[in-house]
């Protein structure tokens, strides 16, 4: 009989937990009808963090995919209204990628959606679970060295 193997188990937990917030958060996601992949929130999500719209490569290379992933995702989103291609203002072969109007009233339904499918997946949890838990998810994220101390939002 072999023994147990409890880092073997902890991987198969973190798995199984990344599927199940994947699964709420697309069934979240499906009752706003945003229309919007989970791919595609992403990459707006990564949008809203940049202070001037990216080119195609940087967002290729933030959301670590290759550039015609990008494309493919922009052009969904372009369709949809909830962003658009622009010049660059110092280059006019360069193309950027900006929010919509649109967009940014789609980012505040995703993160409305993203808490929702939090607090569900969190509910069986006390305060101080949680306090504990994001600690523990701050070191594996960030490697033992990072400092702790991030601020976590949902």
């Amino acid at each position: 009989m072999t023994a147990p193997d409890p880092d073997g188990l902890l991987a198969e937990q973190l798995l199984r937990l990344t599927r199940r917030v994947h699964r709420i958060q697309k069934r979240h996601l499906e009752h706003r009808d945003l229309g919007i992949t989970p791919a595609q929130s992403r990459l707006l999500r990564t949008l809203a963090h940049w202070g001037s719209p990216p080119r195609m490569a940087d967002l290729a290379e933030r959301l670590e995919v290759v550039p015609r992933a990008v494309t493919t995702l922009v052009d969904g989103l372009e369709a949809a209204g909830k962003v658009r291609r622009v010049p660059d203002p110092a280059n006019r072969r360069v193309i950027r990628i900006e929010l919509t109007t649109d967009g940014r009233a789609a980012l505040g339904e995703l993160r409305a959606a993203r808490r929702s499918a939090a607090e569900e997946i969190l509910a069986p949890l006390t305060d101080g679970q949680r306090a504990v838990l994001g600690g523990l998810l701050d070191t594996l994220v960030d490697g033992p060295d990072s400092g702790g101390g991030h601020s976590r939002t949902v």
